[in-house]
């Protein structure tokens, strides 16, 4: 009864609902009380120590980060550096490809929303873009403070 109050609090993810993943949960010890000894109160309890021991551990919320790749006539290439620029973006190449250049770049998911109305209005419908997932990284401490409601 411990250990699925302890797998259902990890998978739903406690405080901001995400799930958590990397975390070894060790039980070292209880103790049972003739009155107070029952599933619900056992539950009550595991659930308790896991978030209190994830407050102390210290998690990290992380953040999906895409593959990107944008094929763009060179006249909208600054236009587009700029947007991806304030999409927090890592450009990790820039080449071109005949009369049009690619920028290979790493952005978090959240800043790729609407993008595809944006990259179209920048370079009047002449972009193309790919976009898949490559790694989850930490999210910058604003967005946890935003999350966690402390703004």
């Amino acid at each position: 009864m411990i250990e699925s109050a302890l797998y259902d609090e990890a998978r739903s993810g406690g405080t901001l609902g995400y799930p958590l993943i990397d975390v070894k949960i060790t039980v070292l010890d209880g103790v049972t009380h003739d009155t107070d000894s029952n599933e619900p109160a056992f539950r009550a309890a595991a659930t308790d120590a896991l978030r209190k021991a994830i407050h102390e551990a210290g998690m990290v919320l992380l953040e999906p980060i895409m593959r990107l790749e944008v094929v763009v006539p060179d006249d909208y290439f600054g236009d587009v550096i700029a947007d991806l620029n304030a999409r927090r973006a890592e450009i990790t190449a820039t080449h071109s490809r005949g009369k049009l250049r690619v920028i290979e770049a790493h952005v978090p998911l959240e800043r790729m929303f609407g993008y595809a109305s944006s990259v179209r209005s920048l370079s009047q419908g002449r972009a193309s873009y790919t976009l898949e997932p490559f790694a989850y990284a930490p999210a910058p401490l604003d967005r946890v403070r935003e999350l966690l409601g402390e703004f």
